[in-house]
């Protein structure tokens, strides 16, 4: 049994957000039917690189999902829509503010015929606001929130970070809420309408710095891999390439001077008695510390501190971290057969749940995949009704 059996969800979502969203919802159990238009269906499908003319990057995402088309345009496929909703437990879309609602298959319509739905719609600014009305995208909102301008050297090119952290933010702000909205379902019977911003879930993720500009007025900047609090808390010079350094408090401090480099003396250096001292100083601490660290290779001190219980490690290239033995071993890459893309590699489930793990049933599907099988399983369509839909475009 997985832990979302018997959850069925309505996916009207495309790109990365909302479907990342669902596809955890998916790999939790629920059973989620990807709503997607006709001939084209989601946008991610034309991503290359593609394998055997699947798109790599749709693959990824949507796993554990059915596929219906649906031309919600028609009269008739608004119709179908709204039969699935009564008997669906969540539906997620992304489109932008006032689309669903132009289509009629916003919360309130679909409310009248399921009160209990948990609808929650992710959007690049929310549904209110002055810029509700605006496309949203990862790049626009690490601008937006400042991230980027964090992540900027002055009078530099600006730099963002270099995966879609926003979008993925976002998928899981929708995916905590409908989960939420869920166990509260269950108890009362009452649904509920969830409002998801793109900018807002990457700007909650600011919390640390946040919390320093309101208590100081200071708006922290980029200083390459140093952390804004604390220090030895950086990547540092090796005799072979730069070595991560996590002694952040005052404990993991002391027992690096003492047990990684041998210098004992400097945990009464008054420059660096406190966290905050060492912070102050942390371009002394920096030289001082490579004057060390480059004497020898990365290994050699990742296994030091790893004696002495200090966090520590290397800084992996992307193809390095996809084969650390330590992720093989917790099943972080996975292999998963498609119809036609063959033996594909995907990302595994990060929780490890000890009585409802999740699991990785089926690969992401063809477009339309499971149109007639939806159709005459959930709604008892006969094959002729299924066809005269086909007829006319509906599906």
């Amino acid at each position: 049994m997985l832990a979302l059996d018997g959850m069925r969800v309505l996916d009207l979502t495309q790109h990365l957000s909302g479907p990342y969203c669902t596809m955890v919802l998916g790999d939790l159990g629920a059973e989620v039917l990807k709503i997607e238009k006709l001939k084209d269906g989601d946008d991610q499908r034309k991503l290359a690189p593609f394998v055997n003319g699947e798109s790599s990057p749709f693959m990824t995402i949507n796993r554990n999902k059915k596929s219906i088309t649906l031309n919600l345009k028609s009269e008739a496929g608004k119709e179908i829509l709204l039969r699935l909703a009564k008997v669906s437990d969540v539906i997620v879309e992304n489109f932008r503010p006032g689309i669903a609602k132009s289509l009629g298959i916003d919360y309130e319509s679909i409310k009248e015929v399921n009160p209990g739905i948990v609808y929650c719609s992710i959007s690049g600014y929310g549904q209110t606001g002055p810029y509700s009305q605006k496309g949203g995208y990862d790049l626009l909102a690490q601008g937006m929130t400042g991230l980027m301008d964090l992540n900027s050297q002055a009078g530099q090119r600006p730099t963002k970070i270099p995966i879609s952290l926003f979008d993925v933010g976002a998928g899981l702000t929708g995916l905590y809420s409908i989960l939420s909205a869920y166990i509260y379902k269950l108890k009362t019977g009452t649904g509920q309408y969830i409002d998801v911003s793109l900018v807002e879930s990457g700007l909650a993720l600011t919390v640390i710095e946040a919390t320093c500009y309101f208590v100081n007025g200071v708006v922290p900047k980029v200083a390459g891999t140093r952390n804004h609090l604390s220090a030895p808390y950086q990547a540092y010079r090796a005799k072979d390439g730069y070595v991560i350094v996590g002694a952040g408090n005052q404990r993991l401090w002391k027992k690096f001077c003492s047990d990684v480099i041998d210098k004992p003396q400097w945990i009464d250096d008054l420059r660096f008695g406190s966290v905050s001292d060492r912070h102050k100083n942390a371009d002394d601490l920096e030289q001082m510390l490579e004057k060390i660290l480059v004497q020898e290779d990365i290994a050699y001190w990742v296994e030091k501190m790893g004696e002495a219980g200090v966090p520590g490690g290397p800084i992996n290239s992307f193809d390095q971290a996809l084969d650390d033995p330590h992720f093989l071993a917790r099943d972080m890459v996975l292999e998963v057969e498609h119809p036609t893309a063959g033996t594909i590699k995907t990302l595994g489930i990060p929780a490890k749940m000890s009585h409802t793990p999740g699991q990785i049933r089926s690969p992401a599907p063809l477009l339309g995949q499971h149109t007639d099988e939806i159709l005459k399983s959930l709604l008892a369509l006969t094959d002729k009704e299924v066809q005269d839909l086909r007829l006319t475009n509906v599906i």
